[in-house]
């Protein structure tokens, strides 16, 4: 199991990831299936649109239906029935996420109230070892703290603080057969935080390193800027995972800073409100102008909504509440991702990623996307 940079173009890269249920070419864009599945996708589908790993989610498996329950059945590949790379998050996210929720916070853990029974549940980072490896997960991540955009500096400092003292708890812990271990970078958009916490995390030598905290509500110029300058400073031969970005001018954006991985609910949340992510913009299929459109979503595009249905069609199911509908607007989002991510992917192998970018962001700004409100 390891990493190999196959091609760099400035700070970008290619790359592989070895892993215990297979390779992941990277860039990667990682669906998220929060709680055993990628919602409305069984696992041939997303193989069938090009997924080559999946993000499975701690805290929610946790509670439901339970770790141990899940490792009596095989573990989560045999599970949920994905036999590829699966990389479990901690928990950490769920600190902010689920803030209101947390009863506790201390050096030793952080204890929340159960979303499901509104029990206590206190989480270490031994548990979240303990969790991910009766999971079974091929890539797991240090439980830290999350915190949101905004908040005071002296609190980001005791984040990070913590987040490096559960780093080194979770590293000593055992961890499942094979498996990874990612660390996780705190700090903010604070430069001097920020560079302390990735310079405390990479000495301990971790299987590859996450930059947490962004992607929280700050300002997306300055989420970039610190990404351009924080992730060269993470270990070069090691993957690096951005937390959080699906839009596709985000993962070109953090594609471009030397990012390697990156996961998001959102196509899959789009599809579900009716949206599809097209390179005319987002359109939002319950607009009445939609009604008689005869074209597919996107012209090209091999999957199934783009191939069998029409923009009207989709419309139809997405307004009388059809099931389908919202199946294959999920789909066609999750295919036009991963085909972005690859075609960035082929464009880093010829050293044209600049121009690939600037064209793929003058093109999907050329029509205004619509609103999730329109009529």
């Amino acid at each position: 199991m390891s990493f190999t940079a196959t091609a760099t173009d400035g700070e970008a890269r290619a790359g592989v990831l070895r892993t215990s249920h297979g390779e992941v070419p990277t860039p990667a864009f990682m669906p998220v299936g929060t709680k055993g599945t990628v919602k409305g996708l069984d696992p041939e589908r997303l193989r069938e649109l090009g997924t080559t790993i999946l993000l499975g989610n701690t805290y929610h498996l946790h509670f439901r239906p339970g770790a141990a329950a899940i490792a009596k059945l095989g573990g989560l590949h045999r599970f949920m029935g994905w036999d590829g790379p699966i990389l479990t998050d901690s928990g950490g996210f769920q600190v902010f996420s689920l803030r209101d929720t947390i009863l506790a916070a201390d050096d030793e853990s952080v204890t929340f109230r159960s979303v499901y029974d509104g029990e206590a549940a206190r989480f270490t980072p031994e548990l979240a070892a303990e969790i991910q490896g009766l999971l079974g997960s091929d890539v797991a991540m240090c439980l830290d703290i999350c915190l949101p955009a905004g908040a005071a500096r002296e609190k980001l400092a005791l984040a990070a603080e913590r987040t490096t003292l559960w780093a080194e708890r979770q590293l000593a812990a055992p961890r499942g057969d094979g498996q990874l271990l990612f660390g996780i970078a705190q700090g903010g958009t604070d430069s001097e935080l920020r560079r302390r916490s990735i310079e405390e995390i990479a000495a301990l030598g971790f299987d590859g390193h996450a930059l947490g905290g962004l992607s929280v509500g700050e300002d997306r110029e300055l989420m970039l800027d610190t990404i351009a300058w924080a992730a060269p400073l993470l270990p070069s031969e090691k993957p690096r995972y951005f937390m959080g970005i699906g839009d596709p001018a985000g993962i070109l954006e953090v594609v471009e800073r030397g990012i390697d991985m990156f996961d998001c609910v959102l196509p899959t949340r789009l599809g579900r409100t009716g949206s599809a992510l097209t390179w005319d913009g987002r359109l939002n299929l319950r607009n009445a102008r939609f009604a008689g459109d005869s074209a597919p979503l996107q012209d090209g595009c091999p999957c199934r909504a783009c191939a069998r249905f029409s923009r009207a069609y989709l419309r139809h199911l997405v307004n009388q509440q059809e099931l389908l509908g919202l199946v294959l607007l999920s789909e066609h989002n999750v295919r036009f991702l991963l085909d972005l991510v690859a075609e960035a992917r082929g464009a880093i192998e010829r050293g044209e990623l600049a121009a690939f970018k600037t064209a793929a962001l003058e093109r999907l700004a050329a029509t205004p996307s619509e609103g999730l409100d329109s009529a």
